[in-house]
């Protein structure tokens, strides 16, 4: 990771040289929370026709969702381009977390679940003296997660966590910042457009997606 952004620093030294471009580095705190989508039964009518039904029922005796905000971690390189008006990309290694109870032979048992990705934004932002506002889209690139939403979920599917865990996928985030000097604070809401996992089997299908509020601070080196 330190080699992969140090050489990423590296390769945008050049473009110091040009007016209205910085580059830093950044860390912080994420409050993640993975939301986890209705089971949905399919099948066919008396027609033939396909049909889709909520079963509810499933998600009710085999998921009691109680997932509360968890504290995860982020931190990473940013560039800037512009000044009033600028684009900012940046690349983050990201760790979420999140906890639900399952319900084993009728005993809630606890599983706690970890991912780590690294992130890339891509912000478009609006700056007026220290405040900034940015938005923008995010790709997720996932490296590695825990056992535990494997063990979990591992009755929905009969293939790895692997073949439903998402490789990459894709959200946004929005929010606001202020710069003091080199120092600079951003606090983000962070939402997925697609689920980070999906798994589909013959007693249905379920989605997960990550909300994130991140809180970080930056350093400009120059």
């Amino acid at each position: 990771m330190n080699k992969l952004l140090f050489g990423l620093a590296i390769a945008l030294l050049p473009l110091a040289a040009h007016a209205q471009f910085q580059i830093g580095v950044k860390g912080g705190i994420n409050l993640s929370r993975l939301s986890f989508g209705n089971f949905v039964s399919t099948g066919t009518n008396t027609n033939g026709s396909p049909t889709v039904d909520v079963n509810g029922q499933t998600f009710r005796d085999n998921l009691s969702e109680s997932l509360n905000s968890r504290t995860g971690t982020s931190f990473g390189i940013y560039t800037r381009f512009g000044k009033n008006l600028f684009i900012q990309p940046e690349l983050l290694y990201t760790n979420l977390s999140g906890q639900f109870d399952v319900l084993r032979n009728g005993k809630p048992e606890t599983v706690t679940i970890q991912t780590t990705s690294f992130d890339v934004p891509v912000l478009l932002g609006l700056k007026g003296g220290p405040l900034r506002i940015v938005a923008g889209p995010m790709a997720s690139f996932r490296i590695d997660n825990n056992a535990g939403l494997s063990d979990a979920l591992k009755q929905y599917t009969g293939g790895t966590l692997n073949d439903a865990w998402q490789k990459a996928y894709y959200g946004y985030q929005v929010g606001g910042g202020l710069d003091l000097g080199s120092l600079g604070l951003d606090v983000r809401y962070q939402g997925n457009l697609s689920d980070i996992a999906q798994i589909n089997s013959a007693s249905g299908s379920f989605g997960q997606r990550a909300k994130s509020w991140q809180i970080t601070l930056a350093y400009k080196i120059f």
